[in-house]
């Protein structure tokens, strides 16, 4: 006979299936959006069967015990509010956010789910049995993790969005570090009882305003170019707690969600590490490269404009460009120009590609984003590491809102913030025009020594407005 259990098992079992092939799917670009409706579908497959399972067993015990069936009944009635609420909310939310905000609406969600598992394991300590202090020991780390990934999360997001300076001090590293210590420290000496502490949920109250302090603290230091670390790491951090509340509940399928956003988000976290030349110790201890706001080698620059007119006769001439995109083709919002430019380029029997950075923009993989809403193809996305030896068979690299991942003195400058972080070589391509609305600095504070180089030139407009130009006269030109 097929229960209700049965069918719970199988549909997770499917839900985790959805899960791996939505990952497989996530890695190919072309697939990327059906991965990611796959795996959706999966979710809400297995939400529907998990909310079905408790009515089920809320109807079966009515007239065994009313009072324990109307609490359930009334647990189950806020389920579906919450459902709903967070359903049209978040929807909401999603279709609002423009393509520059999406970092911070990652943030934003990354907060919701460790805050979520802060509270499960907050509720859960207040009924949970301490006779087994390994189950303790596995609730209290993942209420912890839970609630360092929201308040970090949260202060991730208002440094996005400009709300929230960096901090760096010795007083804030010194937090940092004993905030983690004692997270580690406080379970061991109740464990044997080296502390008058005398509830599961009073130390997990102490834990938890423990570590929400840690991820404020964590993040503080954290800024420019090393923000996409930091994001990778946070969603990683909410995976794992999302595993061990799984195992708190007997839950399988959040335990294989937790495993697969934990373990992706780890992997991710170190191929931004190596983009952004960090070791994963650095930052786990919250260890990151100070910003300066001196230029890369302290002498002045000889900055050389170039009007849309002279970018255009230079387009004209050219056999191959490459279009460096930053966050500030996002701000721009300029992206469907350059799939527009592209074309009429490509029209002309020009070969057009364009040089992803691994941490351009805000986040992992925002430019690959950036760049598909405008419908470019993704075999014209090219990674850093495959053009980089190549960068001299370009006529022109058109750099538009990138800054710091083309600065040369990250391979020239031992003094720079980011000396030995991984950069696109643009300067080793026959020109460099830079599209940018002013001076100013990137975001990760320095000066670009680029704009000195000898084949750099700088074309001094909104990205909007100069592509607009260039596609109007290149149309000219027929």
């Amino acid at each position: 006979m097929i229960t209700m259990t049965s069918i719970t098992q199988i549909a997770y079992f499917l839900a985790m299936i959805s899960f791996i092939v939505g990952l497989k799917y996530l890695s190919s670009p072309k697939k990327a959006r059906l991965g990611n409706i796959l795996a959706g579908v999966g979710m809400i497959l297995a939400i529907v069967v998990t909310v079905a399972n408790e009515a089920l067993k809320s109807y079966q015990e009515v007239g065994e015990d009313g009072a324990a069936s109307n609490f359930k009944m009334v647990n189950f009635t806020l389920i579906l509010i919450a459902i709903f609420l967070g359903t049209v909310v978040g929807k909401r939310i999603s279709d609002k956010a423009e393509m520059t905000k999406m970092p911070q609406l990652v943030s934003f969600f990354n907060a919701m789910g460790g805050g979520c598992a802060m509270l499960l394991g907050l509720l859960e300590s207040q009924v949970a049995h301490e006779d087994s202090r390994l189950g303790s020991i596995v609730l209290l780390v993942a209420m912890m993790i839970g609630a360092a990934s929201f308040s970090g999360s949260i202060i991730a997001y208002l440094k996005l969005a400009g709300k929230q300076k960096d901090k760096r001090s010795m007083l804030v590293m010194v937090i940092s570090r004993l905030t983690l210590l004692l997270m580690v420290l406080i379970p061991v000496f109740v464990s044997y009882q080296l502390l008058p502490i005398d509830s599961l949920f009073h130390e997990a109250l102490i834990l938890v305003a423990i570590a929400l302090i840690y991820g404020v603290f964590f993040v503080f230091p954290i800024g420019g170019a090393d923000m996409p670390v930091v994001i990778s790491l946070l969603n990683s951090f909410t995976g794992v707690a999302t595993a061990l509340a799984g195992i708190m509940f007997h839950n399988i399928i959040m335990i294989a969600g937790g495993i697969f956003v934990g373990a992706a988000g780890v992997l991710l976290t170190l191929l931004m590490c190596t983009a952004m030349n960090r070791s994963l110790w650095n930052v786990l201890a919250g260890k990151f490269k100070g910003n300066s706001a001196a230029s890369a080698d302290g002498e002045e620059m000889e900055i050389k404009p170039i009007s849309v007119g002279e970018v255009t006769t230079s387009l004209a001439f050219a056999n191959k460009i490459a279009i460096i995109p930053g966050y500030g083709l996002a701000v721009a919002q300029a992206q469907h120009l350059c799939g527009q430019l592209e074309n009429l380029l490509e029209s002309k029997g020009v070969e057009v590609d364009y040089i992803i950075h691994p941490v351009a923009g805000r986040m992992p993989g925002h430019m690959n984003v950036l760049l598909a809403e405008a419908d470019v193809s993704y075999e014209k996305l090219k990674e850093m590491d495959e053009v980089n030896d190549q960068m001299s068979s370009y006529d022109m690299a058109i750099v538009i809102g990138a800054n710091d991942v083309v600065n040369p003195a990250a391979e020239k400058d031992p003094n720079s913030p980011i000396y030995g972080m991984p950069i696109i070589k643009a300067y080793n391509a026959k020109q460099v025009v830079v599209i940018k609305r002013g001076m100013a600095k990137g975001y990760a504070g320095i000066e670009n020594s680029l704009f000195g180089e000898e084949n750099c030139h700088l074309l001094f407009l909104d990205a909007k407005i100069a592509l607009n130009g260039i596609i109007s006269e290149l149309k000219n030109l027929d």
